[in-house]
This record gives structure tokens, C-alpha cells and sequence, in this order.
């Protein structure tokens, strides 16, 4: 007999199905919830299963990006032989049938029915560090991303309040700058106040700089306060919203601050980051998220199914005689990942500046310049030549992790 069981996984709760061979359905399907009774009974069905075949059947299920989460720990634990498949797979098989059918029963079913059908590989669990790296990545990504939006809608308080505060300070959302506005919000609040008055306001809350940057400051505010056209504030609901995204710019700013330095120390103690950061144009943010979105290299028995995972593979379509020549990149893959070899290739293709002792410019790195180079004098055109450069780069990257060794560049 060749068992399995299908779990056809939502929020809080799965779908059971188990096959003790092809064909042959074992017992009505059931669901279960996410709870340690409801993993405990799903556990006492597995091993009523084991008992009917003699074998400890194999668990099928879709990746659901967290719900399966629980399951997946709660069974690896007890040893149970793991198969997560792409939803896109399951969806296909799915779309097979001509009966328009959608239930998580039969969702179950179809799961098993698919294990039958298909060589599917088992999970490969994963290395908590590299986990956690790729926890903390990500959540510094999203809140990038939210920061990105505050600060627009700062900016777009901020023209209606005092659009002449930009450039006062070298760095708009530097966190003496944020403050500074936020004690004197609008040009009223300055005019009405002394030179001394706002040079000592800057002073205390950047020490580190000299009174004298403090006073220079002091005096640019003054005249970007005399030019604002807005000479009253007629809305004071634009001061109110002015000082909220000002706390919550700061708020990001810290939260960012502290998981860079979460990432850097968990980063640190992983062996494959320092050689990935081995290679000229990637630095210590690019790294950690190549890293943690590539996870164990062994995963991958071959570069072309790295390639594969990252979603730079190019697609190909093909009917009768036509052959597509225009073919798009699948983009299948992981675009976390995708997004930062992007960004590496850019970095390292790009220019250095001029030493001090010549005038000649290097490219940071000679190899991937090189490859680069020759793309666009086949009439390559940029984005093309750019994905090219990361396909080779993610050939470097298996190469690498896989002989334990750093890049050598051309000297």
C-alpha cells in the first residue's frame, strides 16, 4: 500500500483526506482547527491510517504563506514526512477537471489524488537563524514601505503649512530637523520667536554640533519663514496632523534602527553572509536578504533551479511552428529575492568614484562590468543585459556557497 494525507489548509483550520493507495479513499474527509486538541486528533488519524496500511503515510499540503505554519511544526516534530507544493501546481491539476467544483473537501481529495500523479519532493526544513534573518528582512521591508507613505503624506501636509522649511536642513527627515518643526510648526511660531530663542532650541537638540551651525540654522529658518506664503495658519488641523507624522517618522526611524542592528548581529554569525558579501557591489542589507530568501544552499542541486526560485528563468511558449522570440522572465520565483539581486547587479555594474592618484574609473565590480559590457554590444538593451547580469550572478552565488569559498575579482 502507498497511503497519504491531504490537508487542504485555511485560517485557524484544515480540510482532512487520506488514500491508503490510488484510488482507494480511507474513511469521509473532516476538518480539524488549528488548536493543540484539533493537531492531537489529526495526529490519532495518522496513526489510525499507519495501522490500516503498515506505513507511516506522508502529509500533502499547499504552501499558504503562514497558516500552515502551526501543522507544519506540529507534525515536523513528531516526524511525519512533509510534502508542501506551490499553489500554482495544485491549481493546475485542479483546473483539469470539467466539473466546476469547489469545496475544501474536494480540495483534499484532489491533493492526494495529486501525490499520485506527480514526483513530488519532501520538505526540507529550514535553519532557524536563517529563518529569523529572513523574518527580520522582511519586516524591515515593510516598514520601510510604511515610512515611504507617511513621509508623503507628511509632505503633503507640510506644502500647506510651511513649504519653505525644505531646505533648512541638509536632510529634511533627520531627526534634529523633524524636531525642530515640530516645536515651531508653522512661520508664525518662528517670527514670533528670537534668534537666540530657536539657535538655543536647535543646540539642545543636536549637541554634537557647535553653537555656530546652531546659529546658522537659527538665522535660515528666519528667512524661510519671512519667504512662506502661508502667513497665518488658517487650518489648525494641518499643525495637529503636522506633529502626528512627525511622531510617527520618529517612531519608524527607531524601530528601523533597531532591527538593522538585529540584523547585522544575527547576520554576522551566519558563514554564507560573509561570503556572499565577498562579492564587489553587494553590501551588508543586500546580503542578509540574499541570504535569508535563498535559506539552505542545499536545497538547490543545480544553479538553473536557483535561478528557478528566484523567478529569472525565461519563459518559454511555443505552438506548432511558432517559436516566441520576446520571451518575458517567469517572475514565478521569490520577488523579495528578485528585488535584490536587481539592486546587487545595479550596484555592481555602477562606477566608482575617481581615485585621488588617477583619473581612470573602475567599476566596483570588473567581472560582472565585463559581462555586462558584452551584453549591450550585442544590441542588448538595458533591462535585458541587467537580468542577464543576475542570472550569472545567482550562478556565482551557487558556485560559492556551495565550495565554501569567497569571489575573486580581476585585479
Amino acid at each position: 500500500m502507498n497511503p497519504v494525507v491531504g490537508l487542504d489548509i485555511s485560517k485557524g483550520e484544515s480540510q482532512v483526506q487520506a488514500f491508503v493507495d490510488k484510488g482507494k479513499p480511507f474513511r469521509k474527509s473532516f476538518k480539524v482547527s488549528h488548536t493543540l486538541d484539533g493537531l492531537g486528533l489529526l495526529v490519532e488519524f495518522l496513526d489510525d491510517v499507519q495501522k490500516e496500511t503498515g506505513q507511516k503515510p506522508p502529509v500533502i499540503l499547499e504552501a499558504t504563506g503562514h497558516y500552515q505554519t502551526p501543522v507544519v511544526q506540529y507534525l515536523d516534530e513528531r516526524g511525519y514526512l512533509l510534502i508542501i507544493i506551490n499553489p500554482l501546481i495544485s491549481y493546475k491539476a485542479k483546473s483539469s477537471s470539467l466539473r466546476k467544483v469547489k469545496t475544501d473537501a474536494v480540495d483534499a481529495y484532489l491533493l492526494c489524488e495529486l501525490y499520485y500523479k506527480e514526483e513530488l519532493e519532501p520538505y526540507k526544513k529550514r535553519g532557524i537563524q536563517l529563518l529569523n534573518l529572513r523574518n527580520l528582512t522582511r519586516q524591515h521591508e515593510n516598514i520601510t514601505g510604511v515610512m515611504i507613505q507617511t513621509k508623503l503624506q507628511f509632505q503633503a501636509v507640510l506644502d500647506q503649512v510651511f513649504p519653505e522649511y525644505r531646505g533648512v536642513f541638509g536632510d529634511l527627515y533627520s531627526v534634529v530637523s523633524l524636531l525642530t518643526l515640530q516645536e515651531f510648526p508653522s512661520s508664525e511660531d518662528i517670527l514670533k520667536a528670537s534668534d537666540e530663542t530657536i539657535s538655543n532650541k536647535i543646540k539642545e537638540l543636536c549637541q554634537s554640533r557647535s553653537i555656530r551651525w546652531a546659529n546658522e540654522k537659527a538665522l535660515k529658518l528666519k528667512e524661510a519663514a519671512a519667504r512662506n506664503p502661508f502667513e497665518k495658519t488658517v487650518y489648525q488641523s494641518h499643525i495637529l496632523s503636522l506633529g502626528m507624522y512627525i511622531n510617527i517618522i520618529l517612531q519608524y526611524k527607531e524601530h528601523l534602527s533597531r532591527l538593522e542592528s538585529e540584523i547585522d548581529a544575527l547576520a554576522k554569525e551566519i558563514e554564507e553572509y560573509n561570503i556572499i558579501k565577498s562579492i564587489p557591489g553587494i553590501g551588508e542589507k543586500i546580503a542578509a536578504t540574499i541570504i535569508s530568501e535563498i535559506g539552505e544552499i542545499d536545497r538547490f542541486n543545480h544553479p538553473k533551479k536557483l535561478v528557478a526560485f528566484a523567478g529569472v528563468d525565461p519563459s518559454v511558449f511555443e505552438s506548432g511552428k511558432f517559436r516566441a522570440t520576446q520571451n518575458r522572465i517567469t517572475k514565478r520565483g521569490s520577488s523579495r529575492l528578485r528585488h535584490a539581486l536587481y539592486m546587487a547587479v545595479r550596484c555592481a555594474i555602477r562606477d566608482c568614484r575617481k581615485k585621488k592618484t588617477t583619473d581612470e574609473i573602475l567599476p566596483r565590480n570588473k567581472r560582472m562590468r565585463e559581462f555586462y559590457d558584452k551584453k549591450r554590444e550585442e544590441g542588448k538593451p538595458f533591462k535585458v543585459a541587467v537580468i542577464a547580469c543576475v542570472n550569472k550572478l545567482l550562478h556565482w552565488i551557487f558556485a560559492l556557497l556551495k565550495n565554501r569559498t569567497i569571489f575573486q575579482d580581476i585585479a
